[in-house]
């Protein structure tokens, strides 16, 4: 870790290569946004300063003109505009009835699963996280209902500076039950990634 002033960024902490460092700070974020409470990002985090911010220096502004440092900051921005578009996100933020786990034992693949919801049972999220730099393909997760899931956000999209794994839009439930819900949906989920 680069250890600047007693200091460390978010970027730096996180592990792997350049690539994945970037996509496993987009999982946390992603992570974090999907989860109940308010959510806190220190400036600089939202482009990914490698070093951390500091009262007596300016924000590495410059780091914009690198790509992956840009497309960060659209991811952002986009998870931002989500949180405030998506009721799930923050009508039952305070109540128990707004968080349900899907699956949160995965340790062997590092995929954890949740939903979140609004006071509209139509006003729900499914969050599925990996944490793993791995690609699960057919991955088999619990779903309340025997309906169409739409893919509104990826973290993994290529103009996030991901590797444009996904689902195609959405995925259909299957007439077969896991963890312990009526129905599943099948899903091609990113490395390091959120849907």
């Amino acid at each position: 870790d680069e250890v600047v002033h007693g200091k460390c960024s978010m970027i730096n902490k996180m592990p792997g290569d350049y690539w994945q460092k970037f996509a496993g700070l987009r999982v946390s974020y992603g992570y974090m946004y999907g989860h109940p409470g308010k959510k806190l990002l220190f400036m600089g985090g939202e482009f990914g300063q490698f070093i951390e911010w500091d009262y007596k220096l300016s924000l590495d502004w410059h780091l914009l003109d690198y790509d992956m440092h840009r497309k960060l900051q659209t991811y952002v921005k986009d998870l931002n505009n989500f949180y405030k578009s998506e009721k799930a996100l923050f009508e039952a933020d305070y109540s128990h009835e707004g968080f349900e786990w899907i699956d949160c034992n995965n340790a062997d693949q590092g995929v954890i699963s949740f939903i979140r919801k609004g006071k509209d049972w139509r006003d729900m999220l499914i969050f599925v996280c990996s944490f793993t730099p791995v690609v699960y393909n057919d991955y088999r997760i619990g779903v309340p209902f025997d309906m169409y899931y739409k893919e509104v956000f990826n973290s993994d999209s290529e103009i996030y500076g991901g590797s444009n794994v996904g689902n195609l839009g959405g995925v259909h439930a299957d007439q077969y039950s896991s963890h312990g819900r009526p129905y599943s949906v099948r899903l091609q989920v990113p490395p390091l990634g959120m849907l």
